[in-house]
Parts: structure tokens; C-alpha cells; sequence
């Protein structure tokens, strides 16, 4: 009997312990009880699936932590709803691709922004939601085409924005460099690619690659760059995007 009790005793522990495990790995909160803000990561996608998707998402909860700001990461649409999204101080669009919320999570997801939320998007997410107007005017353009993966350089235009504050003018890296369409003639451009160092633009001297503006009631913020799995361990990519989650959290304004 007593031998019965212990070892039930044991199972119960040993259970209990895994179940503590499963549910902080579900948990992507990165500092908690020490954040002064909370900013969410989706990373849902229909589409094509970028492969740098998970690294992308640990790099973003290392940046969180280092500055003291939760970050909780999400492919679960259901959590656009009015009571999950004002926990938000910015909600990061992190490589999605296509259509990603049914019409009552776009219809929430609006009421955030226009209630004073932030929006940064990261490379795929001009490939998404195609058919929903509103969206393309808040992330500032649609994915039209990109060549190859090849190196080029990024003419930085502005450089007093929390997004560029640290890069050089001409900043060289490589990366999918996109073409775009249906561009929002409001944004404001922080950055262009020089077209001249890489085959396969379509913009000519023109062709922005991050941007940033007030919409709607909220913040937004999109950067090109973020295809490759080399990326996120890049200091001066990884300050790029953490600057414009900044500013889409309002931390820093222009």
C-alpha cells in the first residue's frame, strides 16, 4: 500500500512537471514581470513559408527581452479579436503571406489601429491579403516580384527615424529584394534600394525598400529586408527592425 501511494504520489509529480513544460513552451512571453510593454508576433501564413520564419521570431523575443518588452508569438488568427489585441502595444506582421484573418478579425484588427495601435511589417507582409484595401494602405505596398538572392546596396534616406538612426547611408547586404505595386503614395521612405548594384529592379531610382507613417489612428512601420535565415543575426538588420517596432509602439516618434 504504501509502496502503491508513492508511487502514485510520483506520477502526479512527474506529470505536474511536464505539464509546467508544455505550457511554458507554448508560452513565448520572453521577460515576464519585468516588461513595461507587450508587443505580439504573427507569423501565420497560407502562402509561401519563409524558412527563416522561427529564427526570425527568436531573434524578435531576444530584442524584446534585451529592452524590457514582452513578446508573445502567435500563427493562431483567432487571437485578432478586441480583448487579445489591446494587451498590444504593436502587432508585428513577421513574414505572413496571403490571406491570413477572416473578415471579423480584419474588422478587429482595424478597430486596434484606428484605437491608436501599432503595426511593423517585415518582408512577406506586403505578401499578404491581397483584397483587403485597407490592409495594403496600412503596410504601404503589394509584393509584386524579387530576382534572385543577391547582395545591393540600401541608400538610407532618413536617418533620424528610430528604424535607420544607426545605419550608414549606403548600407550593403544581401537579401530578396522586392518589387512592388499598388504603392501608398502617403508613406513616408526611409530607405531605397540603389539599383545600379543588383539585377532585376523595377523602380529605377526610386524604389523603396522601408517605410514608415501615421494611418488610420495607429502607427505603421515596413521594412523589405528580412527573407534570409542570415538575417537575424545581423546587428544592424536586427536594430533596423527593432527601430520600427519602436516607432510602432510609439516609444519613439518622428
Amino acid at each position: 500500500m504504501k509502496v502503491n501511494l508513492f508511487a502514485y504520489l510520483l506520477l502526479l509529480l512527474v506529470s505536474g512537471s511536464f505539464q509546467a513544460c508544455d505550457r511554458a513552451d507554448s508560452s513565448s512571453i520572453s521577460n515576464p514581470g519585468t516588461a513595461s510593454a507587450r508587443i505580439l508576433i504573427f507569423s501565420k501564413t497560407t502562402g509561401f513559408r519563409h524558412a527563416s520564419i522561427p529564427v526570425g521570431k527568436a531573434a524578435l523575443r531576444k530584442l524584446g527581452h534585451e529592452h524590457q518588452v514582452k513578446v508573445d508569438t502567435t500563427e493562431n488568427a483567432a487571437y485578432f479579436v478586441a480583448d487579445s489585441l489591446k494587451q498590444y502595444r504593436a502587432v508585428v506582421f513577421l513574414n505572413t503571406t496571403l490571406d491570413v484573418l477572416n473578415p471579423e478579425q480584419q474588422t478587429a484588427f482595424e478597430n486596434y489601429i484606428r484605437g491608436g495601435g501599432g503595426f511593423a511589417g517585415v518582408h512577406a507582409a506586403t505578401d499578404t491579403e491581397y483584397d483587403w484595401p485597407w490592409y495594403t494602405k496600412l503596410v504601404g505596398a503589394q509584393f509584386e516580384s524579387h530576382p534572385k538572392v543577391q547582395q545591393a546596396v540600401v541608400a538610407v534616406a532618413k536617418r533620424d527615424h528610430p528604424a535607420t538612426k544607426g545605419l550608414p547611408e549606403r548600407w550593403e547586404r544581401t537579401d530578396e529584394w522586392y518589387n512592388f505595386k499598388n504603392l501608398n503614395p502617403k508613406v513616408q521612405v526611409l530607405a531605397r534600394l540603389d539599383e545600379s548594384t543588383y539585377t532585376g529592379g523595377k523602380h529605377g531610382e526610386q524604389h523603396p525598400i522601408a517605410w514608415f507613417h501615421a494611418y488610420d489612428g495607429g502607427r505603421a512601420f515596413y521594412t523589405g529586408l528580412g527573407h534570409t535565415v542570415e538575417s537575424y543575426s545581423e546587428p544592424a538588420f536586427l536594430e533596423h527592425v527593432w527601430g520600427g517596432i519602436a516607432y510602432a509602439m510609439g516609444k519613439e516618434r518622428e
